[in-house]
């Protein structure tokens, strides 16, 4: 099955310049934790609810604070044409549950969620995604080997 068939096609979107309240706000319209950010028609970042409390909040940046300067611009993402199979073993491997989906002109088309996958994916693509993104030691883990 392709990405395509199974992706969400409405994002919402924030742009570097909105202030992380706005984005904020969205998240929570959504329910997500996550946004997309876009300038001139192209993916430049992704937002996530964590970024705004780890690089704003913890470092006293109020609601006014700008997008662009705490989203992660490193953006990972998947094409519209691939095959669902690999883009699971993908978020397994990269510890990402969400990532934003491109057509081959990288232009953002879609989201792609692990819930996604899980309501039309096989069972095991799915569990395998999750027990890979779940296991210890990633870059938002709280074991990562410090005590």
């Amino acid at each position: 099955m392709k990405v395509s068939e199974v992706m969400t096609r409405d994002v919402r979107l924030v742009r570097p310049g909105d202030t992380i309240q706005d984005a904020a706000r969205i998240m929570a319209e959504l329910d997500a934790g996550v946004v997309p950010v876009e300038d001139n028609d192209r993916l430049v970042g992704m937002l996530t609810d964590r970024d705004i409390a780890v690089r704003a909040i913890a470092q006293g940046q109020g609601p006014e604070a700008k997008v662009g300067d705490i989203m992660t611009s490193e953006v990972r993402y998947c094409f519209d044409d691939q095959d669902t199979d690999e883009v699971c073993k993908n978020l397994a491997d990269q510890q990402i549950r969400r990532i934003p989906v491109v057509n081959r002109d990288k232009r953002l088309v879609g989201i792609l969620s692990l819930g996604d996958l899980a309501t039309v994916a096989e069972k095991a693509s799915a569990g395998a995604a999750l027990a890979g993104i779940s296991r210890q030691g990633g870059h938002h883990s709280q074991s990562s080997g410090l005590h």
